[in-house]
């Protein structure tokens, strides 16, 4: 089944490496030191953003307890039918620009938790801002982003919008990868300047 995966997830990149941003699928290490950063016990809502072929989404499944409502977000349609395939438990939506409005449609207010593996670096800087807005405004406060990146260039954007606890490199992945772990402040936070 991996084979297929990766073969599946290479085949995306080449069609169009500006949304898949890598060659391969995130290796069990990166899906690890992700999930790590939530405390499952207490996870409610929880919600992937660019779930791919579901490398992370199999350590969601894992550790999210069974009540727990988790929704995928992906955007590419095989890629999207191969995870309700996989993950018929978790709800499967397409268009994470809308975060919050389809989040609504499941009666879910805020989320807990929101695990990225979205390329954000590589989109326009209108829709990079666009995802993170939705992002922050999706968490409950004390809510985390738990976001990959393969580059240290979001810290700025994320810095804007989150409290970063903590950004940790994952060399044992390809290409090595950077786990940001943002948090949203308690209070109401402040605009800011570029909104």
């Amino acid at each position: 089944m991996f084979k297929n995966h990766s073969l599946l997830f290479f085949k995306k990149f080449i069609h169009n490496p500006k949304y898949v941003g890598s060659v391969v699928p995130s290796s069990r290490f990166l899906a690890n030191r992700m999930v790590e950063a939530a405390e499952w016990e207490q996870a409610g809502n929880i919600v992937e953003i660019g779930s791919g072929t579901g490398a992370i989404t199999r350590v969601i499944a894992e550790r999210a307890r069974p009540e727990s409502k988790v929704i995928l977000f992906e955007k590419e349609e095989e890629m999207g039918e191969r995870l309700q395939q996989d993950f018929p438990q978790f709800i499967r939506e397409s268009n994470a620009l809308r975060l919050v409005a389809q989040l609504k449609k499941h009666n879910v207010q805020e989320v807990d938790y929101i695990f990225s593996g979205l390329p954000f670096y590589n989109f326009s800087p209108i829709m990079r801002l666009q995802l993170v807005q939705q992002c922050q405004e999706a968490l409950k406060p004390g809510g985390k982003l738990i976001a990959f990146q393969y580059s240290l260039q979001m810290r700025k954007l994320f810095a804007e919008h989150f409290e970063i606890e903590r950004i940790s490199a994952v060399p044992l992945n390809i290409p090595p990868a950077f786990v940001y772990v943002c948090r949203k402040a308690n209070h109401k936070f402040h605009h800011s300047r570029r909104e």
